[in-house]
């Protein structure tokens, strides 16, 4: 089974200062964090403020392809969390025919916002991110440390960024 996330932020990192995409579960007060590139968290950003560029993003290049081979986006599910990196699905439907490609989270983040279609993460994914784990590492803070970071955000925290 899927859970339905929508993008409840995007902020910095305080620890390693790299961007962070909080996806909140529609059903409940869940959020999961997924750290990202710089460049992805751009595409993100710019999506989400709606700018626009004198040129096609990549992803909205991915986009027009998908719109100009008759095929419409359905639907991405992050499906899978392996060794501390998320993979994704893109799911698309060209005629009767679904199809599914292999994605980075961020990338397919990114072309979800850009297609207005609904992103997922599986229910295994989404326990084995939210789990909490006491034993933290030398290199960052605990689970437990960084949930309780997650959970004290405010919209203020999450800069202009929020959704």
């Amino acid at each position: 089974m899927d859970v339905e996330v929508r993008i409840r932020g995007l902020m910095m990192d305080p620890a390693t200062n790299m961007p962070i995409v909080l996806l909140k579960d529609v059903g409940s007060e869940t959020v999961m964090p997924i750290w990202v590139g710089i460049f992805e968290a751009n595409a993100i950003a710019i999506e989400i403020e709606k700018l626009a560029a004198p040129r096609p993003m990549t992803h909205d290049l991915t986009r027009n392809l998908i719109q100009n081979l008759n095929a419409e986006l359905e639907r991405v599910v992050i499906t899978e969390l392996k060794d501390d990196t998320y993979y994704a699905v893109i799911w698309l439907r060209q005629g009767d025919e679904p199809v599914a490609v292999d994605s980075r989270p961020s990338d397919a983040i990114a072309l979800a916002l850009r297609a207005d279609c609904p992103i997922y993460v599986s229910e295994q994914v989404m326990r084995a991110a939210t789990r909490l784990n006491t034993s933290g590492s030398p290199d960052g803070p605990s689970t437990e440390q960084l949930r309780g970071w997650l959970e004290g955000l405010n919209d203020e925290d999450l800069g202009r960024y929020k959704m």
